[in-house]
């Protein structure tokens, strides 16, 4: 199984296309310089007690603050049987939300 990448620039457009989740898997700390709308967090560390919360019938689109973690998230998802899940590369930053 595996993921696709998203660019920053095409998120919104990804979303609106699969109907999907925004999984913003960064800290609480990085999460309150702002997020996605409707994002919900869910700390990359946290994923695996938490990975039950996720529907697999649901797309998700993994967001953090480079796009390096939300990746690992979303191999890890596609590893455990999530089969539409897509990394937004380049993060936060990439919008200009994060430094």
């Amino acid at each position: 199984m595996s993921y696709q990448n998203v660019s920053a620039a095409d998120w919104a457009q990804w979303i609106d296309d699969n109907g999907a989740l925004i999984l913003d898997v960064r800290r609480p700390k990085e999460w309150a310089l702002g997020t996605l709308p409707d994002a919900i967090l869910m700390s990359m560390h946290d994923i695996p007690a938490r990975l039950g919360e996720l529907s697999k019938d649901q797309a998700i689109l993994c967001v953090c603050r480079s796009g390096d973690r939300s990746g690992q998230v979303a191999a890890f998802l596609a590893q455990n049987g999530y089969e539409s899940v897509a990394n937004m590369t380049g993060g936060m930053k990439a919008l200009g939300m994060q430094g």
